[in-house]
């Protein structure tokens, strides 16, 4: 009995420090080591409420230029993503980019299909924080879309 005691406690302690060995290396996905960098971040709007994301590629490689991110053709090609809805010429004060979907949705992916919005000519910009919101304003309000024509990365890292 004492001695499956001792072997016992010795295939725990190896295990201990398989698993210890392990997180040090970056735990189980063995993606490497952590550490922090410091990187740009965003705040956006989705149903009304705040997001913050990371713009880190588009598919278009004059426009990554210009933003000082990755381009990346490949991403260009993926079809049926959520739209996120950027502002073009004048737009209401604090007007900041609308994602259709938001972590936790079924929809949701860190890729976007650029939608571009217009006001017309004589209406009234007006905050938009809300792909539904969008929709309403093109029937009643003077807001036109556009398909912008790109792909962006851009992961939502915190809601509210």
């Amino acid at each position: 009995m004492q001695r499956r005691t001792i072997v016992a406690a010795v295939v725990a302690l190896c295990a201990a420090a398989v698993a210890a060995g392990a997180y040090a290396t970056g735990g189980p996905m063995m993606m490497g080591p952590t550490h922090t960098i410091r990187q740009t971040a965003f705040k956006g709007y989705y149903d009304g409420h705040f997001v913050t994301y990371l713009s880190t590629d588009i598919s278009n490689k004059t426009e990554a230029k210009m933003m000082h991110i990755n381009f990346s053709r490949q991403i260009g090609t993926v079809k049926g993503l959520p739209e996120i809805y950027l502002v073009e010429g004048r737009s209401a004060p604090g007007q900041l980019a609308v994602f259709g979907s938001e972590p936790g949705e079924p929809d949701y992916s860190p890729l976007w299909t650029e939608t571009i919005l217009t006001w017309k000519a004589g209406s009234k910009p007006v905050v938009i924080k809300s792909d539904n919101q969008v929709n309403k304003l093109e029937k009643t309000s003077g807001l036109t879309e556009r398909p912008g024509h790109v792909v962006l990365n851009c992961p939502i890292v915190k809601i509210g």
